[in-house]
């Protein structure tokens, strides 16, 4: 069944242009001591094959008293789950749920409806492009919008583990080894952007895991404009 708790609780050296309004930017909230998860990991590892949306699984903190401490668990990625549940005025949050395009909550193991919401936002122009160039150790953003956007937007960049398997030895999932896709290792606001005036600028990264720059509403709220190096 969910679980829920109440809030109160190596790349080229230069890599081609990707281009985006992007594809639809899904968020899976999971944890390793859920025994609810793993249908929701499989569903993630799934779209992780797909070049229509970029799957991101951010495993959160709030299960590790029973038993398991999830080694990939953020705070952070907890709280940013809070933030989505406060905008839009609910009072839980559980596992797992998936978040698309900022918008939609969904079950995170329902696929007809994560499916159905997809396509929804795959529909959704919003006339918010961005590209991103690797030079190195430099990423160059950069992005047009056809108006200025009066909510403003963070723009954030994010690293993620393509794979990662884990034998879990205690807790609801004791005795399991359990595949995990598309893990997000870091998670980073880099710059606001107004729309005012053409987004141009570069920021340092390392190593060779995939980067995926999102524009986004601040609050969370929607998902503008997406892209991936990967």
């Amino acid at each position: 069944m969910n679980r829920s708790i109440a809030l109160f609780a190596s790349m080229m050296s230069f890599a081609a242009p990707a281009v985006a309004e992007g594809p639809v930017v899904i968020e899976l909230y999971t944890s390793q001591g859920c025994s609810s998860c793993p249908p929701a990991d499989a569903i993630l590892h799934d779209l992780a094959q797909r070049s229509d949306v970029i799957p991101l699984a951010l495993h959160v903190d709030y299960w590790d008293y029973i038993g398991w401490e999830d080694s990939f668990a953020d705070p952070e990625h907890t709280e940013r789950q809070q933030d989505y549940v406060r905008v839009a005025g609910g009072s839980t949050i559980y596992t797992p749920q998936m978040i698309v395009a900022g918008q939609s909550h969904v079950i995170g193991a329902k696929g007809m409806e994560i499916e159905q919401a997809i396509q929804n936002h795959a529909d959704q122009a919003t006339g918010v492009n961005i590209d991103l160039a690797r030079d190195g150790d430099r990423l160059m953003i950069s992005g047009e919008t056809n108006d200025a956007l009066p909510r403003g937007t963070v723009v954030q960049v994010v690293r993620y583990s393509p794979e990662e398997t884990v034998d879990v030895r205690r807790g609801e999932n004791a005795g399991r080894i359990l595949s995990y896709a598309n893990v997000v290792t870091s998670w980073d606001i880099v710059t606001g952007w107004s729309g005012s005036a053409d987004l141009d600028f570069s920021v340092d990264v390392e190593g060779a895991e995939p980067i995926v720059v999102i524009v986004q509403e601040a609050g969370p709220g929607a998902v503008l404009a997406s892209a991936v190096l990967r």
